[in-house]
């Protein structure tokens, strides 16, 4: 019964849901347009003032001197405007880009100097990118049609305007200099044609009220005055002169610019009012709905709790039973199977055995009984399920294992034939080639031998003789593809005993493949080597200046570097190998052989392999070559081993102990 009550309210409760985020949608939607709305008037404001500008810079340069009082004010009113938009990011980027030369074309007006046609483009160009970031070209207006009406007019306004105010500063410099020179007609017609679209496009969105404005704007006396020069300058197309005074034009075109701009705000007013009329409006129907959706929860929440009540017992049995079987009996079994070589039948548990408790007994229903059967079937299911994957575990790592060994094989069979034509061979291109496919094979063999080492049946090559550290170092660099970017930087010397020499080479060459792969190919990846008599270690440290990684991802791989056998390389995602073959290369070293990476100082990673006193020889008379001045880059690379390595503890001892 209690069922059948809380799913309807379940479903209601939903719908409310949905209901409380269209109405928070709609009002985040009617804020944003408000205050998008009032960035919108502040950018219009400073492009009337930039087109008035541009209008008297224009006739200026055309030769009115009159214009230059108006002008100073003018660009007053443009520097006013511009200090309140700084703080506007939105416009920071066109005013860095348009008007960083504003300074410049000011004082080469003022000089005479200025191309006429150069500032036009100026002022214009800074004008079309003002108008394009307008905010509200881009406002989300929801489905209010009133609204998407009310931004549309706004935006065909501003290209009215601008047009007019474009056409104002044209034919300000074509009256002053008395005819059409150039482009300039071209340009005029464009202009008017410009605007008449524009028109047309502000009658099909506009309401009547905003429409009469606009009608009015263009039937005033100075608007009229405006339109018979327009008149006379479409007659002198041929260049024949113009005897229009220059002034006259600018005030009555003023005038016009003005009024529409009174239009503009108008139009603005109107749109922020709506916007704010629907914002007042989502407020209210999402406090209805947030009311309503929170007394329907609380129905559900006393509806739930009622009907837990019959149900509590059994299912508390039964979720014992289940969290026994999830935390301890399946993962334990899991393991077993997983790290036995032997047949997994022996660890499943016979069919007969008891999964869970009768919950019939402490008062479930048929269905409980029914679940806890289900659970006994998944917890046979996930057994067998692990048996099959251990099994194909086991096969596809003995089958890599296999391939590994028999590649080993053909390329040290390779190796050894490509020597033997080395010695034969006496012409220097030919030996050059031979060189080269002796290094790729020398980076297969070692492919192979990374393959072995993720199987575990890696045996290393022998060395029975110590090696010097330098001549190990080399023998790491000639196994890597780009070797020509390693360099070798200092390094101390020291013995390797022979048994290590080769997975120390081994793990070198890893990490100075990764160095190289993960930085740029102008950067090279240098190679030191120094002996620390604090810790009685040796430690070789493999610095690049590439792109790095963040710290969850360097935490990640440290610890597969302190832990390779934490996560099957089968199971391990592949851009991760490398890491596991490091690892288990340290790990085979025995205890004290570590690799820990760090962040190099100045950008990149550095990963630093540190060597135990156990497995490092006797230096060969070691009085004959004292040990070089260690470079301070050495002791800055220890210090940031030695901090990783003591963060890496502490968070090692943190998680323990919670």
């Amino acid at each position: 019964m209690a069922v059948v009550i809380t799913v309807p309210v379940c479903l209601l409760l939903a719908v409310a849901g949905l209901a409380v985020s269209g109405r928070a949608e709609a009002l985040g939607d009617a804020r944003t347009t408000r205050a998008e709305v009032g960035l919108s008037l502040r950018i219009q404001a400073l492009v009337h003032q930039l087109q008035r500008e541009r209008g008297l810079t224009n006739g200026l340069l055309g030769g009115e001197e009159e214009f230059r009082p108006s002008l100073a004010a003018t660009r007053k009113r443009v520097d006013t405007a511009l200090r309140a938009m700084r703080p506007e990011n939105a416009v920071e980027d066109v005013l860095q880009r348009h008007l960083r030369r504003l300074a410049d074309i000011r004082a080469a007006a003022d000089g005479g100097t200025a191309d006429p046609g150069a500032v036009l483009t100026f002022y214009t160009r800074a004008v079309d990118a003002l108008n394009a970031v307008d905010p509200v070209a881009e406002t989300a207006t929801g489905a209010d049609r009133q609204l998407r009406d009310g931004l549309a007019a706004l935006r065909e306004l501003a290209a009215i305007k601008e047009s007019v105010a474009l056409e104002r500063g044209l034919l300000n410099g074509v009256f002053a200099q008395g005819a059409f020179r150039g482009d300039a007609y071209l340009d005029f017609s464009e202009v008017r044609a410009t605007r008449v679209a524009a028109q047309a496009r502000f009658r099909q969105v506009a309401t009547a009220p905003q429409h009469a404005a606009l009608k009015n704007a263009f039937a005033t006396r100075d608007a009229q005055r405006a339109a018979a020069y327009e008149k006379q300058a479409e007659g002198a197309a041929d260049g024949s002169a113009l005897h229009v005074d220059a002034g006259t034009w600018w005030d009555a075109m003023t005038v016009l610019v003005d009024d529409l701009y009174t239009v503009q705000q108008s139009v603005g007013g109107d749109v922020r009012d709506r916007a704010d009329r629907l914002s007042h409006d989502a407020e209210l129907a999402l406090a209805v709905y947030l009311a309503a959706g929170t007394l329907m929860a609380a129905l559900v929440v006393g509806l739930a709790a009622f009907a837990s009540r019959s149900l509590t017992r059994p299912l508390g049995a039964l979720a014992e039973a289940a969290h026994e079987v999830a935390r301890h009996r399946l993962p334990e079994a899991v393991a077993r199977i997983q790290q036995s070589p032997q047949d997994q039948a022996e660890f499943l548990r016979p069919a007969d055995a008891p999964a869970h408790p009768d919950v019939r007994q402490l008062g479930g229903a048929a269905e409980i009984a029914e679940v806890a059967a289900s659970l006994h079937q998944v917890e046979d299911t996930a057994l067998h399920l692990a048996a099959q994957q251990a099994g194909l575990r086991r096969n596809t790592t003995e089958s890599l294992a296999n391939l590994g060994r028999r590649n080993q094989n053909l390329v040290r069979r390779q190796l050894g034939l490509i020597t033997r034509l080395e010695r034969k061979e006496l012409d220097p291109d030919a030996l050059a080639e031979l060189f080269e496919l002796d290094h790729l094979a020398t980076r297969m063999r070692r492919n192979a031998e990374s393959l072995l080492v993720l199987a575990g049946q890696n045996p290393p090559r022998p060395s029975a003789a110590p090696a010097d550290g330098l001549e190990v170092v080399q023998s790491a660099v000639a196994e890597v593809e780009q070797y020509r970017r390693v360099l070798i930087a200092t390094v101390e010397p020291v013995r390797v005993r022979g048994h290590a020499v080769a997975d120390v080479a081994h793990l070198l060459a890893e990490l100075i493949e990764n160095g190289l792969t993960f930085s740029p190919p102008t950067e090279p990846v240098e190679v030191h080597g120094w002996y620390d008599s604090e810790d009685d270690t040796y430690s070789l440290a493999v610095v690049d200046h590439g792109v790095g990684m963040s710290e969850a991802d360097k935490a990640r791989a440290n610890a597969r570097l302190r832990d390779p056998g934490q996560e099957a390389f089968l199971a391990a995602p592949t851009r991760f190998l490398g890491h596991l073959v490091v690892g288990r290369l340290a790990h085979r070293l025995g205890e004290g052989a570590q690799v820990h990476l760090f962040d190099t100082p100045g950008g990149g990673l550095s990963a630093l392999l540190a060597l135990p006193g156990r497995l490092l020889a006797p230096v060969e008379d070691p009085s004959a070559s004292p040990p070089p001045a260690r470079p301070p880059a050495v002791s800055s690379l220890l210090n940031g081993f030695r901090a990783g390595v003591a963060r890496a503890e502490a968070r090692t001892t943190q998680g323990a102990s919670s």
